[in-house]
């Protein structure tokens, strides 16, 4: 998914190395049908862009789901929640 985020901001010329992106990721398992599940992904990405270059990020962190293979694949079964933090440099 890092991968993914990274294309789309680097379309947007936001560089994203060295250590420009992050990300933190928790998964929730559940009980569903007495069976153990990951039911949610939570992802937590910190960003450090250039000035004047966050409205392009956020556009960028509110799509890239969608052109992500893992959240395609795993679409329906596993909720993902994206949270940021937009740092400029």
């Amino acid at each position: 998914m890092v991968g993914t985020l990274s294309g789309a901001l680097e379309a947007r010329k936001i560089p994203t190395s060295p250590d420009k992106v992050k990300a933190s990721v928790q998964g929730v398992i559940e009980e569903v049908e007495g069976v153990l599940r990951i039911t949610r992904i939570r992802c937590h990405y910190q960003v450090k862009l250039p000035d004047g270059k966050q409205a392009a990020a956020e556009r960028a962190l509110s799509v890239f789901e969608r052109g992500c293979p893992v959240a395609q694949t795993l679409k329906g079964a596993i909720e993902f929640e994206h949270t940021w933090e937009l740092e400029p440099y």
